[in-house]
C-alpha cells in the first residue's frame, strides 16, 4: 500500500513520502528472508541438492522490499529467471519456494519449473521465465486482460538489463502505449546482463529513455535503497491507474554474485563489488531502525535467526516431499482430449 497519506509520529521522510516503523521493519523481514534464502539456496547447490542453473538475487533486494509496499493487492507480477525471491515477498511459503528447487510435488510448480519458473496463481505470480525476454510481452497481455475486464489492477513486468536488447520489447511498447495498458516495465538493472556491461551493448546508457520514441514516460531509481524504489514504483502505479498507460522505471541495483553459479566473474574486479556491497539495502535499513531507535540490535538479530530457522525447516520439508512419479509428465500439458478435431 502507498504511504503518501501515512501521518505516524516519527515517521522518516524521502522526497516528501513518509516512512513509518512498521515499514522499515517489515522491509529489514522481506530483505533477510531473500537474502538468507539465496545464501542457503547457493549453499545447497554446491552440494549438488539440486540440478540446472541457478541465479542469485543477492544485492537486489531492495527491488522487492520496496515494490511490495507501493502496490495494491491484487496486482500481478511477472519476471525473467532470476525470480527465487519474488514469490517469497508475495507471500509463498520458504518451504514450497525450496521445494520447487529441488523439484517436488509440494513446490510452486509443482516440481517441473525450477530454478528459474515460479508461478502461484493465488498470489498473482506469473513467471519466473526462462526465455530472455518472454516475460516482456506476456506482461502486456496480462495488463490488457485486466483493462478488458474493466479491474483496476497494474501489471509489474520485470526484466533485467539483458533482456531489453530482445525485440520483443520494442512491439510490445508499441503496442502498450498505443492501447494505453497498465503495465509498469520495471528494469531490474544490475550492469551486467549475462556478462557484458551495458556500456558495451548500447550507445544508449541511461535506460530510462529508452521508451521515448513511443512516448513512454520512464525514470532512473536508485535500487540500493528501499525508500526511492518505493516511492517511483508508487508514483509509476499512481499513472497507470489514471489512464495514462505505461511507464519505464530502470532500477539500478547490481548483484554481488555471478550472473549465475557458473559464473567465473572476470568482467569485473573485487574491489567493484566490495564498492556496491558499501550501499547494502538490508544495512541501510538496519541503520535507520538502530538510529531511529525503532529496534534493537538483539530484536533485529532475532528477525535474522528467525529467518535462518524458516530456511532451516523449509530444507527439510523440501528433502522430505514426494518427488513427481512419471505419469505426472502427462499432467498440466496443454491438451485438450474431448477436443472435437482430434484424431485417435
Amino acid at each position: 500500500m502507498s504511504t503518501k497519506t501515512a501521518a505516524n509520529k516519527g515517521a522518516t521522510k524521502a522526497n516528501g513520502t513518509s516512512f513509518t516503523k512498521e515499514i522499515y521493519l517489515r522491509w529489514f523481514k522481506e530483505m533477510i528472508l531473500m537474502r538468507r534464502f539465496e545464501e542457503k539456496t547457493g549453499q545447497l547447490y554446491t552440494m549438488q541438492k539440486f540440478g540446472g542453473f541457478c541465479h542469485l538475487y543477492i544485492g537486489q533486494e531492495a527491488i522487492l522490499a520496496g515494490m511490495i509496499t507501493a502496490i495494491r493487492k491484487g496486482d500481478k507480477v511477472i519476471t525473467g529467471y532470476r525470480d527465487h525471491a519474488h514469490p517469497l515477498v508475495l507471500g509463498t511459503p520458504a518451504k514450497n519456494v525450496m521445494a520447487e528447487l529441488f523439484g517436488k510435488t509440494t513446490g510452486t510448480s509443482k516440481g517441473k519449473g525450477g530454478s528459474m519458473h515460479y508461478f502461484d496463481k493465488e498470489r498473482n505470480l506469473f513467471g519466473g521465465h526462462g526465455i530472455v525476454g518472454g516475460q516482456i510481452g506476456l506482461g502486456a497481455g496480462i495488463a490488457f486482460a485486466d483493462k478488458y475486464r474493466g479491474e483496476d489492477h497494474v501489471t509489474l513486468c520485470m526484466m533485467g538489463d539483458g533482456a531489453i536488447r530482445q525485440g520483443i520489447l520494442h512491439e510490445t511498447f508499441n503496442m502498450a502505449m498505443t492501447w494505453k495498458l497498465p503495465v509498469i516495465f520495471i528494469i531490474e538493472n544490475n550492469n551486467y546482463a549475462m556478462g557484458t556491461s551495458v556500456e558495451r551493448t548500447s550507445n544508449v546508457h541511461d535506460l530510462s529513455t529508452i521508451g521515448e520514441s513511443y512516448d513512454m514516460p520512464g525514470l532512473g531509481v536508485n535500487g540500493m535503497r528501499c525508500e526511492d524504489v518505493h516511492e517511483a514504483i508508487s508514483m509509476a502505479c499512481e499513472h497507470v491507474r489514471a489512464g495514462n498507460g505505461p511507464y519505464l522505471l530502470d532500477i539500478k541495483t547490481y548483484r554481488y554474485k555471478g550472473h549465475s553459479m557458473s559464473d567465473p566473474q572476470k568482467y569485473r574486479t573485487k574491489e567493484e563489488v566490495e564498492e556496491y556491497k558499501k550501499q547494502d539495502p538490508i544495512e541501510g535499513v538496519r541503520d535507520t531502525l538502530l538510529t531511529k531507535k525503532w529496534a534493537t540490535e538483539a530484536e533485529l538479530d532475532a528477525m535474522d535467526e528467525a529467518a535462518k530457522k524458516e530456511l532451516e525447516e523449509a530444507v527439510k520439508f523440501a528433502e522430505e516431499s514426494p518427488s513427481p512419479s512419471v505419469d505426472e509428465l502427462y499432467n498440466d500439458v496443454y491438451r485438450e482430449p474431448d477436443y472435437p478435431y482430434e484424431k485417435d
